[in-house]
Formats: structure tokens, sequence, C-alpha cells
């Protein structure tokens, strides 16, 4: 059977930095993102008895069983729905992002939130919200809040199976459709340290870790409150700051971990002079060089010209609260 879907890429205003359960993906913190217009991942999954292995092409790569990104990822996922279904058919998976892949733009979360709905109809399995939620944090912790619309919030959850983690729409995308989000690329490499393996160097050696777990919900109430009654500033005030605590944590990691390059720093003390003058924006950066500033649509023009203008600037992606994931009658093979 031959299925296709489309899932979008979330940015987190509270983030998600550490698993508590490696095996179930479960975060020490619950998070809040919002899903992004346009940055998507397309997916296309077969399963057939004429394949004798797996197969995983994305973005044009193919990659195999065996090889670490295979096993570490996609090859871990497929163990879980083939444990979960007690079908072992092999599978060929075709993936391309429209955006840059592993480079700090959640490529993981639209990626294993297009391979869960894709999977699932295929299989057979659940394809409500929440069922698909919880599948696709086995894949990426993240890609759980890429199958809902809009803005969305991962519940930590306390249950050891996972069953009450998952994600859900705090409110849809066209509650504020002025809202705006401008991701500034500043490198389309792939990173060093991919999330993974920094969360776990994070919970492992940074002194301040469990002070960062311990503020994060009052940033939760504050955010989810900002998005209901839609108070930029709220939003705008309280993403920046989760952010920097976040990478607060890396920086006093050991080895240290700094995503940031020139054109990042250039960008944030950017944002932070503009603001100064009068021109309202924040500043969120994930695990990566990409900076994402929040603003309204009145600002978003200027806000763009500008910061395409700064050095180091390689693309500006101007997005807005986006769709769920979905399915498509586009294969790519």
């Amino acid at each position: 059977m031959k299925v296709s879907a489309i899932a979008n890429s979330n940015i987190a205003l509270v983030k998600y930095w550490g698993k508590r359960d490696k095996e179930f993906m479960l975060p020490f913190n619950g998070s809040i993102s919002m899903t992004v217009n346009d940055m998507f991942t397309h997916t296309t999954v077969e399963f057939d008895k004429k394949y004798t292995e797996d197969i995983l092409i994305v973005n044009g790569k193919g990659l195999k069983p065996g090889e670490e990104d295979y096993d570490e990822y996609v090859g871990a996922f497929m163990k879980v729905v083939r444990q979960l279904t007690g079908n072992q058919t092999k599978i060929k998976i075709v993936s391309k992002n429209n955006y840059p892949t592993a480079a700090g733009l959640a490529s993981s979360a639209s990626g294993f939130a297009a391979l869960s709905l894709a999977v699932s109809k295929a299989f057979g399995m659940p394809l409500n919200e929440k069922a698909l939620s919880i599948l696709a944090r086995r894949g990426s912790g993240s890609a759980s809040r890429s199958i809902s619309a809009g803005f969305v919030e991962w519940h930590r959850g306390e249950k050891k199976d996972g069953s009450d983690s998952f994600a859900e729409q705090i409110a849809p995308p066209e509650h504020w459709p002025e809202f705006r989000m401008i991701a500034v690329i500043t490198s389309k490499k792939e990173k060093k340290v991919k999330s993974r393996a920094g969360m776990a160097q994070t919970v492992a050696t940074c002194p301040f870790y469990p002070k960062w777990v311990e503020t994060v919900p009052i940033d939760l109430d504050a955010i989810r409150k900002g998005i209901k009654e839609k108070n930029f500033t709220l939003v705008g005030t309280t993403a920046e700051h989760n952010c920097l605590k976040m990478h607060a944590t890396m920086i006093a990691t050991r080895p240290a971990i700094i995503y940031w390059n020139p054109a990042t720093m250039e960008v944030i003390h950017s944002i932070m002079d503009w603001r100064d003058e009068g021109l309202e924006s924040y500043f969120t950066i994930d695990a990566g060089p990409q900076v994402k500033v929040l603003c309204m649509e009145k600002d978003s023009k200027e806000l763009a010209k500008r910061l395409g203008a700064l050095k180091g600037v390689d693309e500006i992606i101007v997005t807005r609260p986006g769709p769920g994931a979905r399915f498509t009658d586009e294969h790519l093979f």
C-alpha cells in the first residue's frame, strides 16, 4: 500500500530540552509551539513484499539499515511500529523537505509527523490526533506537536508508558492570523551536535539543568494565556526569555554546546536595538544557528527587509500559523 502525507515544521515558543525516558521519548518538561505555514516535509511510504529490506531516501540521499543515521532514527521508529502492529513487511520511504535539514529548523518534527501519518494509514493504525501525536513522539519528541495545526501544547505526562504525553491544539491558525514568525537562516549546514545528543549531554552535565525544568511551568502558563488572549508582548517576552534559559543550559554543559554563529548574534542584538526604537519584535532560537523572529503582520515587511540586509543572513522565510499533518495524492515515487 502506498500512502503520502505532508506535515509542517513547528517552532517552540516554550522549548523542549531533555528526555526523562529515551525509549518512550518522554520529556522532562512540557512545551508549546507554533506549527508554521511555509516549511514542511512531504513523505511517501510503501509496504510491499517485493522489498527485501527497508529503503529510506531523504532529500535524494539513500540510507540503509546498519547505518547510524538510519538505525537511530527511522530504524528505531519502524521497530516501534512493527511491535505495535505485528506487521513485519519491509518499507520504502521517500521524503523531502522544502527547507534546510538538521540545521535547527525542526526538520525531524515535520519528518516524523509526516511519516507517522502515512505509516498509520498504511498499517491501519489509529488516525486520531492524540494517537498520531503519541506515535510521532516515538520518532522525535517535537514531532508530537507537528500533527496539529496552529498553536500546540505538548503535555509532559506522568505515566511511564507515555500514554498521557501527547500534544494538542491550544488555538487554530485562524485564531491569530496576524501573528508572524520570520525564520532567519544564517547557515544551511547540518549542525555538528544533533539535538538528541545535545539534550543527553546537557541533562548529564549541566549544573543548572534542574532549575531550567523548574521554571518551565511558569513559562507554559504565560504563553498559553498570551495565545488565548492574543497578547503579543506577553508571548514574545516569555518566548525570548525561555529560549535564552535553554541555551544557557547548553553553554554550561561539558563540553559546552554553542550553536550560535556571528550572524546569529548580529540578529539577536539587532532585534533588541530595533525593539528599543519601537519596532516590537522578539527572537527565539532552537538547537541551531537559525533565529526565528516573532512579530505582528504590520511589522513583518520592515523586519524582513532589515533582517535580510544583515551580514551573514542567507535566507529569510516569513511565515504564519499553519496547518496540521494531512494526506496528499501526490506520491514521490
